[in-house]
C-alpha cells in the first residue's frame, strides 16, 4: 500500500516494510505505532501483530512484516512523486535482510521519475550497507536526530554514498548547537505532535535555522507540534521555511534562495 501523504516535506508514502523497535527517545511517542494498531484493527494484514498495548498505549513489539506485493507500486505511478520510504518502519532495521533492501532499491532505481526519501535511525547499518547498494541521485538518504546524544548519526550519514543527504531533526527534544553540516544538503526540524507531545522552545529551532543559513544548507521547518499541530502551525519568525536541497533533480522545484 502506498498513499498520498499529509507530511509537509513529502508527497506520498510507500511501505514495503511494516513494524519496528523503539531505539531512542524520539521513538517514545511515534505516530506510526498508533497508526499501525488502527490499521490492524481495520483488517490490513501488513500491520498484523507488530504492536502490543502497554500502559494504555500501543508500542512496537519488534516484529517486522514484509509486503512484497507493494514492491511494484511506484512503477504504476507514471507522474513523478516525492516518496517517503517506510514511514511505518525503518528500512535499515536489523531484521530487514540485505536481500530485501536490495529489492526495494531495485524498484527505486527502476523508477527515476520519482524522488525517494529514505530516512533511518539505524545510521550505522546504513553506512555499513551503503557500498552494497546503488545510489542514483533520485534516492536520498537521511538520518533522524532528536537531541545531542545522537549527532554521531550525521557522521555515519556523511560516510555513505548517497548523493543527497538530509537530516530529520524531529521530534526535536533538545538543543543542537555546533552541528557539523559539511556534506549535508537539507535539514528538517519539527516539534513532537499528538498525545503526550514534549515541548520544543523556539530557541532550539532558531539555532538550527541559523546554522543552516550560515552553512548554506536548505532548511525546512515542519511544525511546532503539540497536541493540536494544526493550531500551532509552522510559522517561524513570521514566515514558513520550505527550502529543498540544491542538489535535487532539475525537474523538481528548485531550492529557495537563502534568506528569501
Amino acid at each position: 500500500m502506498a498513499t498520498n501523504s499529509p507530511i509537509e516535506w513529502t508527497e506520498a508514502t510507500w511501505n514495503p516494510v511494516a513494524g519496528c523497535t523503539v531505539l531512542s527517545p524520539g521513538c517514545t511517542n511515534c505516530y506510526a505505532m498508533r497508526l499501525a494498531a488502527r490499521l490492524e484493527a481495520m483488517g490490513q494484514p501488513k500491520y498484523s501483530g507488530i504492536t502490543r498495548k502497554s500502559g494504555g498505549r500501543y508500542k512496537w513489539n519488534g516484529r517486522i512484516n514484509f509486503d512484497r506485493a507493494s514492491l511494484d507500486i511506484p512503477k504504476r505511478w507514471k507522474v513523478g512523486r516525492t516518496i517517503f520510504v517506510n514511514s511505518m518502519s525503518d528500512l535499515f532495521h536489523a531484521k530487514v535482510p540485505l536481500e530485501f533492501i536490495k529489492e526495494v532499491f531495485a524498484t527505486m532505481v527502476a523508477t527515476p521519475q520519482h524522488t525517494y526519501q529514505v530516512l533511518t535511525k539505524r545510521a550505522e547499518r546504513a553506512e555499513e550497507l551503503s557500498s552494497k547498494l546503488p545510489w542514483p541521485k533520485h534516492i536520498w538518504l537521511g538520518v533522524s536526530i532528536e537531541n545531542a546524544d545522537y549527532v554521531d548519526r550525521i557522521d555515519n550519514l556523511r560516510r555513505t554514498h548517497a548523493a543527497v543527504k538530509f537530516l530529520s531533526l524531529e521530534p526535536l527534544l533538545g538543543p543542537l548547537e555546533g552541528l557539523n553540516l559539511n556534506g549535508i544538503d537539507w535539514a528538517i526540524a519539527g516539534g513532537e505532535s499528538g498525545p503526550s507531545a514534549r515541548p520544543m522552545p523556539i530557541e532550539w529551532v532558531r539555532s538550527i535555522r541559523d546554522q543552516c543559513v550560515a552553512a548554506k544548507v536548505a532548511f525546512h521547518f515542519k511544525q511546532w507540534g503539540g497536541v493540536n499541530k494544526k493550531r500551532t502551525g509552522r510559522v517561524l519568525d513570521g514566515r514558513t521555511w520550505d527550502q529543498l536541497p540544491r542538489r535535487a533533480r532539475k525537474q523538481e522545484q528548485p531550492a529557495l534562495a537563502f534568506g528569501d
